[in-house]
């Protein structure tokens, strides 16, 4: 139909029967203004003027005063927007027009300074950005995609930084103070708990030798245990100096719970910003081919090898598109027999990967109880030799966990092909099953760890009767799973260094200055963005286990993202060049946030367990004279005035929940109808692009008709 009309208008043109109408009549057939029959009585004719009359079937609107005035803000605005001017220019010149119209009243005039002072307070920050110059130079060489590794590395340091901050501050700073002034602390009697319980004593009998310092120091035994790293050498103290109180063990509780609440909003507040953009970017509709070639380049690469490599990712992208394109071709091709092939063929792959899954599973299960009975048996090494079993047995489940993370996902790679999806989609398959590896990898590793510690679930079994927990294999055992996720961090930053040190600075020799056949098969050293993310949402996992053990594990942490950009920066440099196969998801970091999210809720799960559930260790830790972690709120709670005691139980009772979750329902649906209607919009602009598409394309036929 539209072709149709596209012939007969122009044959019309073409015949020289518009040749005497006025340039409205034109605009009048194009076909976004054709469909003005369906907008309703408020749609305004493209292409009229002021006391011109519209075509039949268009609504004349335009001749009153009050739609003169607002054709000509209209003009106004749009002259404003057609100025060869930034954007801070022309907000300059529209407050100068508001201000002389005598339109600016005492609240628009501070909102616009507000506005001014936001603007002031942006640039400054913007100026003092960590490595803002570095991530520029890396952006200008390599492009936006490795650039965005870098930038999420930077959050995920300002993030342990700002955590570790605020457990220093309320938790360990204090604790130091305290000590050091020796002030009058009273520490509550432990009345509940049995003599048995109490045997718990990390320093080291008789003469130690040097060599089992480095050990204690890279696993975290020892003397280690007698420092602020560990949950077991805080005291269940309160401090009592001229009416101020300062209670240790709640604000231990206090400072976690509003770490892991800290980074929840944090997270969510800048998965929602990048959400914003991807569905944009992310859009099938606004990912066509002339968009790919005349908006896809980046006007930032300054380096000529940069640039050479993104021309090789845009042909990459576009040859992708027609692999995909051709590959869902060729599905719809299958006979049914071919179909149901595939898709057994897809069943037995996706046993076979669970099957691996199985194995690394049970694998880190066995090094894990191993390496738990073994080291609980052992006594203090003095030889190195022993000592150096131990240090390899207590590393254990930390080469498990490493090494499936390594090999698994290369047949991951292997097996992906075998179920012929589309390119863009095995990556995505593949990114999935190794997250789940990774992720899995430390629940198993918590899981096995729980099963020890509370006799497989069996309170009432003889190890743990006495105590609630195994008292005599984890005489502490929130120190014992704060060194677990301590030798993971040290393990990983020991990884990185020697994979850098080891693989890549040989392969680019190897590379550069080998024979040309071995450069030919072996090939530079792809910076592969998904993988490298990965690594950080990993470790940033672990951190995030043993923060509620291991109070200065955000600190430590923050040092190894540090060491690790500079690390990342330099191998870069040195050593990588980008990948020739992008991954569109990676542009937006909201794939990568929403698996950091996922993290932060299994980092949550023995957090809780350990506070409401499990019994704390009687012999170690600000918790040792309680029944559970949360009692020492609960303590704090009854202490208060007797207003403030009765709106936190009144806030804690089920009066107060279930009328909030009623609320928060209602407000879900708000928001679920508000997004309809933002999606029925978005719909309509879609459309309009199209219209205007269209528009272009009759345009340009009327001119090739004319010439």
């Amino acid at each position: 139909m539209d072709r149709h009309w596209e012939e007969e208008t122009g044959s019309k043109w073409a015949a020289g029967t518009w040749g005497h109408q006025p340039p409205s009549v034109l605009f009048h057939q194009l076909p976004s203004n054709a469909t003005l029959r369906f907008r309703g009585d408020k749609a305004l004719a493209w292409g009229a003027v002021l006391g011109e009359r519209a075509p039949q079937g268009i609504p004349q609107t335009w001749g009153s005063e009050g739609s003169k005035e607002e054709v000509a803000a209209d003009m106004e605005t749009i002259a404003l927007q057609q100025l060869p001017l930034c954007m801070a220019e022309k907000r300059r010149h529209r407050l100068q027009a508001q201000k002389q119209a005598g339109q600016h009243t005492r609240w628009q005039q501070w909102q616009a300074g507000q506005q001014r002072l936001r603007r002031k307070v942006g640039s400054i920050l913007l100026h003092t950005q960590l490595w803002r110059s570095s991530l520029t130079c890396i952006e200008g060489h390599f492009g936006t995609g490795i650039e965005a590794y870098f930038n999420f590395l930077r959050f995920l340091v300002l993030l342990n930084l700002v955590g570790a901050l605020f457990i220093g501050g309320f938790v360990v700073a204090p604790s130091i103070t305290f000590e050091a002034l020796r002030l009058n602390q009273t520490e509550r009697a432990n009345l509940t708990a049995n003599s048995p319980c109490m045997g718990y004593d990390p320093n080291p009998r008789g003469l130690v030798s040097y060599f089992t310092y480095i050990m204690d120091l890279l696993s975290g035994t020892g003397f280690m245990e007698l420092t602020y790293l560990f949950y077991g050498y805080y005291q269940n103290s309160a401090v009592d100096v001229v009416g101020f109180s300062y209670n240790i063990s709640l604000a231990y509780l206090l400072a976690v719970l509003c770490y892991f609440l800290l980074c929840l909003v944090w997270i969510v507040h800048r998965s929602v910003h990048l959400l914003k953009r991807g569905l944009v970017s992310e859009d099938g509709a606004l990912s066509t081919y002339s968009i790919k070639v005349f908006a896809g380049w980046d006007f930032g690469l300054t380096h000529p090898p940069a640039a050479i490599w993104k021309h090789n990712s845009i042909r990459y992208e576009l040859k992708l598109d027609l692999e995909e394109e051709a590959s869902r071709r060729a599905m719809a091709q299958r006979s049914p027999a071919q179909r149901a092939w595939l898709y057994t063929l897809r069943g037995l792959v996706n046993l076979l990967v669970v099957a691996l899954l199985g194995v690394a599973f049970y694998c880190i299960y066995l090094a894990t109880e191993y390496s738990q009975s073994t080291l609980s048996q052992q006594s203090v090494a003095q030889s190195k030799s022993k000592a150096f079993w131990e240090l390899l047995v207590s590393y254990l489940p930390s080469i498990i966990i490493t090494g499936a993370n390594l090999v698994v996902p290369m047949a991951f790679g292997v097996l992906v092909r075998l179920e012929q999806y589309p390119f863009s989609q095995e990556i995505k398959l593949t990114l999935v099953r190794s997250v789940f590896l990774r992720l899995a990898s430390l629940v198993v590793l918590l899981v096995s760890l729980w099963m020890q510690i509370t006799c497989h679930g069996q309170t009432e079994a003889f190890d743990c009767r006495t105590c609630g927990y195994n008292h005599q294999h984890f005489p502490c055992w929130e120190t014992r799973v704060g060194q677990e996720m301590y030798k993971l961090l040290v393990f990983d930053l020991l990884t990185m260094l020697l994979v850098t040190l080891l693989v890549e600075f040989p392969r680019k020799i190897l590379v550069s200055h080998g024979p040309v056949l071995l450069a030919r098969l072996w090939g530079q050293q792809e910076f592969l963005v998904p993988t490298n993310v990965l690594d950080l949402v990993y470790g940033q996992t672990v951190c995030w286990v043993g923060a509620s053990f291991c109070p200065l594990l955000p600190l430590l942490n923050t040092l190894k993202y540090i060491l690790l950009f500079y690390l990342k920066k330099l191998t870069l440099f040195s050593n990588c060049r980008p990948g020739d196969r992008t991954f569109r998801a990676s542009s937006s970091n909201f794939f990568f946030l929403l698996v950091l999210l996922l993290g932060l809720a299994i980092s949550w799960v023995p957090a809780l367990y350990s506070i409401f559930a499990l019994p704390p260790s009687q012999a170690c830790g600000p918790f040792r004279a309680e029944s559970s972690m949360w009692n020492a709120a609960l303590l704090a709670i009854d202490g208060l005035p007797e207003l403030a005691r009765g709106f936190f139980y009144f806030v804690g009772s089920l009066g107060f929940i279930v009328p909030l979750f009623l609320l928060l329902c209602i407000f879900l649906f708000y928001l679920m109808a508000l997004a309809d209607s933002y999606s029925r919009l978005v719909k309509e602009l879609k459309m309009q692009l199209q219209l205007e598409g269209r528009d272009k394309v009759f345009l340009v036929n009327q001119i090739t008709e004319l010439s």
